[in-house]
């Protein structure tokens, strides 16, 4: 069963992913570098080998990807309409306000960034939105995309949205955690939507629907504190100390047993909201936060009825890039996915407080012949 628009939706409403590119900063931090910093099973558990470290800001890192685009496709950027930047690793204003100046506060804002991004790549779009979400995010900018910018952009035929994804997670680490130390990586990903009527940017998947959700937790598992004294790497792989870091921390166990139901329960409510059954679904990508929270989403998705194994795997040179994950994993899997394809995702929610965010995205492929001449590719 395939979801189907209704009669009366507009073209201009029908949008689908042309093209996905990603940047990975030069700089890696190999496992080795931890020492006895890292948990044993670490390694194991998560699949990671090695993760990047960024020394430039996240807008630095979103022109990176966007340079990307303009090489493959200069009319995405010419013609984009409407652009989200989401950035996990801003620090919340509710953070901001008690640890930095106001001054300080203020750079930290999403929309500020994406309002730079804008004027250092040269785009002029109509819309500009920046948003945090953490390991959520892509699906939430996928819903602004959808029920925000979509009705009122009137895009145009030859027009793009850009989805830009910037994650400078290691600014904000604590090095010495043995829970999430080593656990993200710094990634950027632009996804270039575009109309399904597009012929020039033809879409391979289009995006039927995005979903993103706050939901009770038992527990806080994330928050913000300033350290001293904070272990940190050096661009040449050494080490060094700050002074003083705002650094988060996560609770991974915590977060690690709540993320897999998250997941599956956002699954379960797309295919329901799109009278959809489990065995409608081809695919399912969720957030790569690592192997075994995979794995058990995985089961947890079985239980829910899907029978489609989930895509697992992709950490081990990346880490977890957060919002970044699933661009990601969809790049990878380029041309591989047929049909109706999830794309689940969960994370933590605002600093301090006991909730948990997650979201789902549904795509479907297209049967063009074009598509498949774009493919995605990394930067």
């Amino acid at each position: 069963m395939l979801f189907s628009h209704s009669a009366t939706q507009i073209e201009s409403d029908r949008v689908g992913i042309h093209e996905i590119h990603s940047y990975k900063p030069a700089c890696v931090l190999a496992n080795a570098w931890y020492e006895s910093l890292m948990a044993r099973k670490f390694q194991k558990h998560t699949g990671i080998h090695e993760r990047a470290v960024a020394y430039e800001s996240e807008v630095s890192l979103a022109s990176r990807v966007l340079d990307a685009v303009a090489t493959a496709s200069p009319q995405a950027i010419e013609r984009c309409a409407g652009l989200v930047l989401v950035t996990p690793s801003v620090v919340p204003a509710c953070v901001g306000s008690q640890f930095m100046s106001r001054e300080r506060a203020r750079e930290e804002q999403p929309t500020r960034m994406a309002v730079q991004l804008c004027a250092r790549a040269q785009l002029s779009p109509r819309k500009v939105v920046g948003i945090n979400g953490f390991c959520s995010g892509y699906a939430k900018a996928m819903k602004i995309v959808l029920n925000r910018m979509l009705p009122g952009l009137q895009l145009a035929s030859d027009e793009s949205v850009l989805v830009i994804t910037s994650n400078r997670i290691s600014r904000i680490t604590d090095f010495e955690d043995r829970q999430a130390g080593a656990l993200f990586g710094d990634f950027a990903t632009a996804t270039v939507l575009t109309r399904c009527d597009n012929r020039e940017m033809a879409p391979k998947y289009e995006l039927l629907d995005a979903q993103y959700e706050k939901q009770p937790a038992y527990k806080a598992f994330f928050d913000f504190s300033l350290q001293e004294n904070v272990l940190t790497p050096t661009p040449e792989g050494g080490k060094v100390r700050e002074p003083k870091r705002l650094v988060f921390s996560l609770d991974g166990m915590g977060i690690a047993d709540t993320a897999p139901r998250a997941m599956a329960a956002a699954a379960s409510e797309m295919t329901r909201q799109n009278d959809l059954q489990p065995s409608d679904i081809q695919h399912i990508l969720p957030h790569q936060a690592g192997e075994a929270i995979v794995r058990l989403t995985g089961m947890k998705l079985e239980e829910a009825g899907f029978t489609c194994a989930p895509v697992n795997g992709l950490t081990a040179s990346t880490g977890n890039v957060s919002s970044g994950s699933v661009p990601y994993a969809l790049q990878q899997n380029w041309g591989r996915l047929e049909g109706n394809i999830l794309c689940p995702v969960a994370a933590v929610g605002a600093p301090g407080k006991a909730e948990v965010s997650q979201g789902c995205i549904l795509l479907q492929s297209l049967d063009q012949a074009t598509a498949s001449r774009h493919g995605s590719r990394a930067a």
